[in-house]
């Protein structure tokens, strides 16, 4: 039966009690870890969120009924212990950080008792992730997800506390907005109100921050909740945290340096990690010709050689064919594996089949010196070994060559030189490469629109040594946006936006828009911009993602409190759901009939 815990006050989490604490009375408070009992002698493990502590009941130096109440605690009650903090009187234990301590107890207190749990509370749990995420609130006591929620929580502290020191302003956006069709598909929700209306969730809050520059607050951020309607991947949720921030009267290097320093204080304070400055800074272009990925993984090599110029007059099909329709030839070399077994080389096919490649050639270098090849009977000896010698190749290496149009090219041989660094264990969680990805182009070819869409949205600043080809060829124009990224993953974006009236313009008509058209979606940022707009730019963190890479996660999920599964339903909640005809009717809305099966 519960008991109250009128009179007691805790004085100490478990994990904060150390030697110091030796021979003070204590009261502390948590949940049952677990239970031995010895007879005649009960040792209790205590948890909370910062850590355990062994509490030991004992004939001799406590009461025979604290004894027999403590024989019947089972895991997961919640309880509370006054007593005596004392030097472990057995072994210390060098797992727990109170390992050299144990409480002697004098009161026990049953606050709350508890069913068994349908699985461990545990650190590094091996339980399905379906059922842990169905009882979150179970899940969450196990000290890793503990860990990472305090992480994320010392995150956003010390980011509002650095961005106040700044001079920025935190000022919060609306979430119910105005649905604009442009990018990913929005979280609508319908109005009562207005029937037949709908509101937005928004995607970020873009806009309103570019109006709070046009208001004159001279720099804004926010940790603010987004959403976006898409399908879900290890990163990605529908609703997602972002730090996001606006800045006037600056240019890319002024952002640039403030989220250095930002990143720098983190990783410093969070981590105890020194973040070199200034962060290496390359170009989009740079980075898909070396790595393949406009968010390279730099904490190893492999790069992406071109050696279509090497290849040009072979009589293999596959390179000339390509080298013809305008593509090119690259390749990467993956040290060391050069002994490689065809049955794991033809994977590597398989996998590559997957990112849109016909195939995939390789040169196996022996360690012998030997070569296998799947293409060599179709070049000279003396190309074979131009071929090597432009790849670097030695003995024991093993080239692996994608021939196609660049995009699909960088798409293979980007994604096949991660999967090797995986396969090689080349990847090291506690090494952090951070890189800025530089001068993007403004606009991207559509297949689907066919049209050009904005790479970033239709407010980026396109360098204005290229603004005269916006009309002529525009898959030409850079933009004046940048994307920090951490191991391989992007950790934030941003950009310089327009503030002129004529660049802006042409920028809609670039992208297919009317006059009409940008009036309906975006008339109110065009009309605050009429009476006067400041140089501005931005960038925003994926806070969720950025939390996940300091906490040497491989899943968001795993730093977020209550995250959803990849059909965006919350197992623990049964989110969405059905709901009535009333509601419904208020709403003005009716449901399909298929959608009622």
């Amino acid at each position: 039966m519960a008991e109250s815990m009128n009179g007691l006050k805790r004085t100490h989490r478990c994990g904060e009690l150390s030697i110091a604490n030796a021979g003070e009375t204590v009261t502390i408070m948590g949940w049952v870890q677990k239970n031995r009992n010895k007879g005649g002698l009960v040792f209790i493990d205590v948890r909370d969120r910062s850590g355990i502590i062994q509490v030991v009941f004992e004939e001799g130096s406590t009461d025979a009924a604290l004894i027999e109440k403590a024989a019947r605690l089972r895991s997961e009650y919640v309880i509370a212990i006054a007593g005596t903090v004392s030097k472990r009187s057995g072994a210390v234990n060098e797992n727990l950080a109170t390992g050299e301590i144990e409480v002697i107890p004098t009161e026990l207190r049953i606050l709350s008792e508890a069913e068994t749990p349908p699985f461990p509370i545990e650190e590094n749990s091996k339980t399905k992730e379906e059922l842990r995420l169905k009882y979150r609130y179970l899940d969450l006591r196990r000290p890793d997800l503990q860990r990472n929620l305090l992480l994320r929580s010392r995150v956003a502290t010390l980011t509002r506390q650095f961005l106040s020191e700044e001079g920025f302003l935190e000022i919060e956006t609306p979430i119910l907005g105005k649905s604009t069709p442009e990018g990913a598909r929005d979280y609508l929700v319908p109005s009562r109100v207005h029937p037949g209306q709908f509101y937005g969730l928004p995607q970020s809050p873009q806009l309103f921050k570019q109006l709070l520059m046009c208001s004159g607050c001279d720099r804004y951020f926010q940790i603010a909740k987004c959403f976006r309607d898409e399908d879900l991947r290890a990163d990605r949720q529908p609703e997602f945290t972002q730090i996001d921030m606006e800045l006037s009267f600056v240019d890319v290097d002024d952002v640039i340096d403030v989220n250095e320093r930002l990143l720098a204080k983190l990783f410093k304070e969070v981590l105890g990690v020194e973040v070199a400055l200034p962060i290496p800074r390359m170009t989009w272009q740079e980075a898909m010709d070396r790595y393949g990925s406009d968010k390279p993984d730099t904490r190893f090599g492999m790069e992406l050689t071109d050696v279509t110029e090497v290849v040009k007059d072979c009589e293999f099909v596959v390179f000339k064919g390509a080298i013809e329709n305008g593509g090119t030839v690259r390749g990467i070399n993956a040290k060391g594996q050069g002994g490689m077994a065809r049955k794991k080389i033809d994977k590597l096919v398989d996998f590559a089949k997957g990112f849109g490649a016909k195939g995939l050639a390789y040169i196996a270098i022996q360690e012998d010196g030997n070569v296998k090849s799947s293409f060599a009977k179709f070049m000279t000896e003396a190309q074979m070994d131009a071929l090597i010698r432009a790849m670097n190749g030695e003995a024991g290496d093993l080239l692996l060559f994608a021939a196609d149009k660049n995009k699909v090219v960088w798409d293979v041989l980007g994604s096949l030189r991660l999967e090797l660094a995986r396969q090689m264990e080349l990847l090291n969680k506690d090494e952090y490469k951070f890189l800025w990805i530089t001068e993007f182009p403004l606009l991207e070819w559509s297949e689907e629109q066919n049209r050009y869409v904005a790479m970033h949205h239709p407010f980026t600043m396109p360098m204005e040594e290229d603004l005269n080809y916006l009309e002529s060829d525009p898959g030409r124009v850079r933009a004046k946006a940048y994307d920090i990224t951490l191991n391989g993953n992007e950790i934030g974006g941003g950009s310089v936006r327009i503030f002129q009236d004529d660049v802006q313009e042409r920028m809609f008509e670039a992208l297919g828009f009317t006059k009409e058209q940008a009036q309906e979606q975006f008339g109110f940022l065009l009309d605050a911009f009429k009476y006067g707009v400041p140089p501005h730019a931005g960038l925003a963190y994926g806070f969720d993602r950025l939390v996940m890479l300091m906490a040497k996660e491989d899943s968001i999920r795993d730093v977020m409190a209550f995250p959803k599964v990849k059909d965006a339903s919350c197992l623990m909640t049964a989110a969405p759901n059905l709901v009535d005809t009333k509601q419904l009717d208020e709403l003005g809305l009716a449901l399909k009939e298929e959608d009622l099966v």
